[in-house]
């Protein structure tokens, strides 16, 4: 049997739960698990992968059951592993009841709440929705290697 290159799998897990800084100076000083939060964004909005960090632009705007920056996310579950893959998903949907959409939107950005900065953890894209006094709900996908929201293989 030959030795294989490869990122350790629970590293991946580890990374998900802040375990390890590589840098001079560690910035997490905290031992708890860090509160994230989904928010909504208008299909004329650009949001992708070179976001960082949270932000108002292009969001929905605060109406009917809306607030700026969205809503928390219930996050009992911790990151996991099976085979090579790590992954983690929301235990619970996310939902806004009474919504009245101020336009069409298509995408929600998955962010550090607790971060100062309100760290950009995602972007997820869906059928564009248009709402008036509804409910809308993001329903998590099953929290496994296949399909779980965020998935390091």
């Amino acid at each position: 049997m030959a030795n294989t290159q490869a990122m350790c799998t629970q590293f991946k897990a580890d990374i998900m739960n802040g375990l390890h800084a590589f840098g001079s100076s560690v910035i997490r000083g905290g031992t708890t698990k860090d509160t994230y939060y989904m928010a909504l964004y208008l299909a004329s909005a650009t949001r992708n992968a070179s976001d960082t960090v949270y932000s108002a632009t292009g969001e929905l705007a605060a109406t009917g059951n809306y607030t700026a920056g969205g809503a928390a996310l219930t996050t009992a579950t911790a990151p996991s592993t099976t085979g090579t893959t790590s992954f983690f998903t929301p235990s619970a949907s996310v939902s806004w009841t009474a919504l009245t959409s101020s336009g069409s939107f298509d995408a929600a950005l998955m962010y550090n709440f607790t971060s100062s900065t309100k760290l950009a953890v995602a972007v997820f894209t869906f059928g564009a929705q248009s709402i008036t006094a509804g409910t809308f709900s993001l329903t998590m996908p099953t929290n496994d290697a296949s399909t779980g929201l965020i998935r390091i293989a």
